[in-house]
Order: structure tokens, then C-alpha cells, then sequence
């Protein structure tokens, strides 16, 4: 008899005196073992979950536990911008390059150009059907695994002459994939942790600029794009970004001063006059010294810092106009 898994939610009744009640309950399918998990000495499997969106894994291959994380975090934010020609590429479960173009094979350009190093070997996503030219670059580097909406059928025939690349395609449009994102669980030795989906976004009562120096409305459409990537890079986080296309995204670092200077250092003269965000309040005015030292023409921040004040003030001093979401968007 085939082995599943349930997975039962239960919340406190309002009633008095009530016991706890099942919320809700998943039940979770065998759907294949995997090789193995995050590392060799980890065995894996893999579920269906009770909503899936619909997708294919071209020609069969088996994607590993590590490239399925890839995968989920890089349609994640690709979905961001469904209406538009976006790429994101992947490594590590997260973004390392993001970037807009006027087609796909622009945006495939420019998020390349954002970090060739760490492209290779990575997971590249598209929100948009991938086309012969941009097959012609991907076939001429090491990539893992490609996901698209489509392939033209140059693209896809060519694609499938290299037995390295995995492609999946998605057959949910990506307009709709947002309605598959759920919960987050992790089963711990403490219990069990259950978190919506963070479907954060900004708002015009989220939306406010704390400095005389107003930015344009260049940088705020950059602003909106580079905090779209923050949501999906582990904090502390800060990307910087020019003319939709990521120049540096610093992440995982536990000093968010550090996370700051760590962006500008890897951006180098991509900063200037760009766009920075973090995922967290910036607690000091180290923060906007050294973002003015890179250059930097707008900040976009949660705030909620007790030094919030001396931080608007000195930014206005730069001439660096910031934005103060009252969101925050951690991602551990």
C-alpha cells in the first residue's frame, strides 16, 4: 500500500471551555524518491501537493532536491512580473541576477551581464517564451535547469541536443501562480511552523517619501522592481538595481550595515545614481554614509528604526531620496 503523509493544522476555539479544533488538514501523495537531499547522506522524496500548478519536465530528466528548490525561487519572482519580458537566475535557492528588458532576449542580456560569474551552473527563469538567440547563449554556457512558459521550436529543439540542461515547462500562466502559493511549513523538534505565503506588496498607504529630495519616477519604478527581488533573497538583504536590472544583491549577511557596504563593494560603480533596498530597517547612519559614497540616488526601507530621524535627515544632506514601505520582508 502506497506510504502517505498527513499534515493537520488546529487553531484554539473562541468558544469557552472548547478544545482545539482541526483546522485544516493536507494529505500528500507519494509522487517520486529522490536521489537524495541538500546533501549525498540525505535521503529525499518528493510529494504532490493537494494544489500544484500544472508543469512538465521536458524529455523526463529528474531534477534533484537542490534544483527544485532553485526552481520554486526563481518562478517565485518571475511571477512578480508576469506582464513583462523578465529573467531571474538562481543558485543556492537564491537570486543572484534579475533583470527587465523590452524582450526576452534583452532581459536574458542584461541579467547575465548583472553577474556572469555566478550564472553558470544556475537555474534561469523566464517569464516569456525563450527564443532561438537567447537557446544560442544558454547552450553556450553551463546552466542546470531552464524554466519558461514556452520554447519556439528552434529554441526547444536546440535546447534538447545538450544532455546538461534540464528544462521545465510551465503551463500555468504565470499570472496565476501566485494562487499556488500557500503556506510555509517546517517541522521542527519544536513543533511545527506554519506561515502564510509572503504575498507582500506595496501600496500608495505603504508607499511614503520621508525626505525633501523627491525621487523621479525612474527611480520609483526601479524601487518597485528591486523590492519585488528583496521579498525572495535571505536577510539581511540589499539589492541594488539601475534601469530594471539588478547590479548587486548582498544577502544572508546577519549585519545589515555590512549587507549595505557588502552591495555597494560588489556593485562598484553600478551604484551610481541607483537604487538601493533592504529588506530590514537600516539602524544607523552608517547605512546612508556609505550609501552616498557608492553614489546612491534612492533608498527604499521598511524604517521603524530608532534612528529614523537622523537617518531621513542625513540622506536629505546627501540629496538621496528614500522611500519607507512600513513593510518588512524577511526571508530566513
Amino acid at each position: 500500500m502506497a506510504k502517505r503523509i498527513n499534515v493537520k493544522f488546529f487553531d484554539k476555539s473562541e468558544e469557552k471551555g472548547a478544545r482545539w479544533k482541526k483546522e485544516a488538514e493536507f494529505d500528500f501523495a507519494p509522487y517520486k524518491e529522490l536521489k537524495y537531499g541538500e546533501n549525498p547522506q540525505q535521503k529525499a522524496e518528493f510529494y504532490k501537493s493537494p494544489e500544484m500548478i500544472d508543469y512538465e519536465v521536458i524529455d523526463k530528466k529528474e531534477l534533484s532536491y537542490n534544483e527544485i528548490m532553485n526552481v520554486i525561487i526563481a518562478t517565485n519572482i518571475v511571477s512578480e512580473f508576469f506582464d513583462v519580458s523578465a529573467v531571474a537566475i538562481v543558485k543556492h535557492s537564491s537570486p543572484c541576477a534579475v533583470a527587465l528588458g523590452v524582450n526576452i532576449e534583452d532581459a536574458y542580456n542584461k541579467a547575465f551581464d548583472c553577474d556572469p560569474i555566478s550564472s553558470f551552473f544556475g537555474t534561469i527563469a523566464f517569464s516569456q517564451t525563450v527564443d532561438y538567440e537567447v537557446a544560442k547563449h544558454i547552450n553556450s554556457m553551463s546552466v542546470k535547469v531552464v524554466v519558461a512558459p514556452d520554447y519556439d521550436k528552434r529554441a526547444l529543439k536546440l535546447l534538447q541536443e545538450n544532455l546538461f540542461i534540464k528544462l521545465i515547462k510551465i503551463n500555468t500562466p504565470l499570472k496565476e501562480y501566485r494562487n499556488y502559493t500557500h503556506r510555509d511549513i517546517k517541522i521542527t523538534p519544536f513543533g511545527t511552523l506554519v506561515q502564510d505565503f509572503n504575498k507582500s506588496q506595496l501600496s500608495k498607504q505603504s508607499f511614503k517619501i520621508v525626505t525633501q529630495t523627491k525621487p523621479t519616477q525612474e527611480q520609483i519604478e526601479d524601487a518597485v522592481f528591486a523590492w519585488k527581488i528583496s521579498k525572495y533573497a535571505r536577510t539581511n538583504s540589499v539589492v541594488i538595481a539601475k534601469d530594471f536590472k539588478t547590479t548587486a544583491i548582498s544577502q544572508g549577511l546577519i549585519n545589515p550595515v555590512t549587507a549595505v557596504e557588502y552591495a555597494l563593494d560588489t556593485a562598484c560603480d553600478g551604484s551610481k545614481n541607483a537604487v538601493l533596498v533592504s529588506d530590514n530597517a537600516l539602524p544607523t547612519t552608517d547605512c546612508i554614509h556609505a550609501a552616498a559614497q557608492g553614489r546612491i540616488s534612492m533608498i527604499i526601507q521598511p524604517g521603524g528604526s530608532a534612528k529614523d530621524t537622523e537617518i531621513i535627515s542625513l540622506a536629505d544632506k546627501y540629496n538621496i531620496a528614500m522611500i519607507m514601505t512600513g513593510i518588512k520582508n524577511y526571508r530566513h
